[in-house]
């Protein structure tokens, strides 16, 4: 099993949670497990991706220790062997968990120090990290540190940079700058794009990201408006990372039966399938193959075309 896009912070262990406020004496809105969990994970009338970001609030404000990094990159490592995963790209924003004094350098050699823990505990799973820039204002400097470090760890476990955050309201086209300085390093690229409805945030945001050497792309889910486009990701062998049950929680689609992921597939896009966020989202890889069999029709045959196509597309060979 496969997984190419998988969140670290919105796939934290609500125990873990609980245990690392502890530890760094934070206090929490709540001590109990099921009231945590609840602010942890997109309520089902979640009514935008805007408003589903938030939910990363409390998980980002626990990761501001190489402790609490490294424990949480491990557990993920774990929790994915537990699933039969054996083969995961781990993606997450090390700028995130520099509000304590964390330099990202630091940040992501405590996230490389998990993972590779987890690995060694775990060997039948290989995993990768990419590094997320952010979408948002004044946020420049930080994207390029973030793509300095992933220079300086590519091939030690870092295998790529993406992009993520708003994507409505900070379009891709403003990170021009940053893609040329990863363009200029050969980092290869995967970009979050097509996640959102929205004039800047659709097929044109999509061609954006093709423009700026994504490989793949994170959702692209709207490129279902575009016939052009559609084309076009086939002819240039584009995989999309799609994550249905959160396409459904941002209110991309209006219901899971209503995807448009096996209308890509059939006109012959290399569509994946993913979690996103295990917790946030309340899903895995299997919860995500069975909505696949039950509400959208897809054959068992077409879910190991799918895992082919994810195989293939993997930045680590």
């Amino acid at each position: 099993m496969i997984e190419l896009h998988l969140h670290l912070d919105g796939s934290l262990r609500v125990e873990t949670a609980l245990d690392l406020a502890k530890i760094q004496n934070i206090t929490l809105p709540t001590e109990d497990l099921k009231e945590l969990r609840n602010l942890m994970e997109v309520p089902e009338d979640c009514p935008t991706l805007h408003e589903c970001l938030k939910r990363f609030d409390l998980p980002i404000m626990l990761l501001q220790t190489e402790m609490a990094i490294e424990r949480v990159s491990f557990e993920l490592v774990e929790d994915l062997h537990k699933l039969g995963v054996t083969y995961a790209e781990i993606r997450f924003a090390p700028q995130f968990s520099t509000e304590e004094g964390l330099t990202q350098d630091q940040v992501v050699a405590a996230a490389i120090k998990g993972v590779k823990r987890g690995m060694e505990k775990y060997p039948a799973i290989r995993c990768g990290l990419i590094l997320c820039c952010m979408r948002g204002a004044d946020i420049e400097e930080k994207n390029l540190e973030t793509v300095e470090v992933a220079k300086k760890y590519m091939g030690d476990i870092v295998c790529a940079v993406d992009l993520a955050g708003a994507e409505s309201l900070f379009p891709t086209k403003m990170f021009e700058p940053v893609f040329a300085k990863v363009k200029e390093y050969g980092i290869p690229v995967t970009i979050h794009a097509g996640e959102a409805i929205g004039e800047v945030s659709g097929p044109e945001s999509m061609r954006k990201a093709l423009e700026y050497g994504a490989k793949r792309i994170g959702h692209g889910v709207m490129a279902i408006e575009d016939e052009t486009l559609i084309q076009e990701l086939i002819e240039k062998d584009i995989t999309l990372e799609v994550c249905v049950t959160s396409n459904y929680h941002t209110k991309l689609v209006p219901s899971l039966k209503e995807h448009p992921i096996k209308q890509l597939f059939d006109a012959g896009v290399r569509v994946t399938f993913n979690s996103d966020n295990m917790i946030v989202s309340n899903t895995n890889i299997h919860k995500e193959i069975e909505i696949l069999k039950t509400q959208l029709g897809f054959t068992d045959e077409e879910i190991s075309t799918m895992q082919k196509y994810a195989r293939e597309a993997t930045f680590i060979k």
